[in-house]
């Protein structure tokens, strides 16, 4: 049993414009795959994801953003309390994206909305017990997968982001790799534009797939991404090469 306790209830939580903050992570690791019958390797990367409770479905972690905390904290507790990880946190954010609380169903209210932070861990260590190991439990997967598995649109958009930031630490293979994508749809959702472009800011269909209207979008990081537009059998065009992830 963990000697590290989760924490409970929302008595320090931090809250922005009725939204309730939430920092999170994709946690990742490196990995050595013979690409051909040369034996010859190249770098995948597997992400981690967990069960929800009493839920089939996986998700990354994340969770309520507390006042003690910055939100860099907040995301290695997450990862610590939910999925027994610890690691090197990316400081430069994946972007946010405001979505509805689970728990919260109603669409014409405020209520259970949340802005999630999302940020990338290398992990370096696997704890054999955590806080939340009897109501979670956490499966390494190839990209290819965790794309099949994301509930969400929200967590693809993250995963998709995730991609790049590690194309351009150049833990997956060289850009010049990855092919441009045509124009995406532009679809009308519930009075929301939503264009499946990674490089535009789009109004986010998350969380049990309902759409605050009066915040519906998504806001990648800021950082330099080079204008990256790539295609494949994935969401959001997902950079996927080589068969590698």
């Amino acid at each position: 049993m963990s000697s590290v306790e989760a924490r409970k209830g929302r008595h320090r939580q931090r809250y922005e414009n009725n939204l309730r903050l939430v920092s999170g992570c994709i946690p990742y690791r490196l990995s050595k795959e013979e690409k051909d019958q040369s034996g010859e390797k190249e770098n995948c990367i597997e992400v981690l994801m967990i069960s929800s409770p009493n839920r089939d479905d996986l998700v990354f972690p994340k969770g309520g953003w507390e006042d003690d905390e910055t939100v860099l904290q907040a995301a290695s507790r997450e990862a610590l309390e939910e999925a027994g990880v610890k690691g090197t946190l990316n400081e430069n954010p994946l972007g946010f994206w405001e979505f509805r609380s689970k728990s919260t169903q109603n669409i014409c209210s405020l209520e259970g909305g949340c802005k999630g932070y999302m940020f990338a861990l290398e992990v370096t260590e696997e704890l054999e017990s955590w806080p939340e190991q009897n109501n979670r439990y956490r499966k390494w997967l190839k990209i290819e997968e965790a794309f099949r598995l994301c509930r969400y649109e929200w967590m693809r958009m993250a995963l998709n982001e995730f991609l790049i930031v590690m194309a351009e630490d150049e833990k997956l293979p060289a850009m010049e790799d990855l092919v441009e994508s045509p124009s995406p749809p532009v679809v009308e959702v519930a009075g929301c534009q939503m264009m499946t472009s990674i490089r535009k800011a789009v109004p986010d269909v998350v969380a049990e797939c309902q759409i605050m209207t009066s915040n519906c979008c998504a806001k990648p990081s800021s950082g330099q991404h080079h204008g990256l537009n790539a295609i494949s059998p994935y969401p959001l065009g997902i950079c996927l090469s080589r068969g590698c992830l």
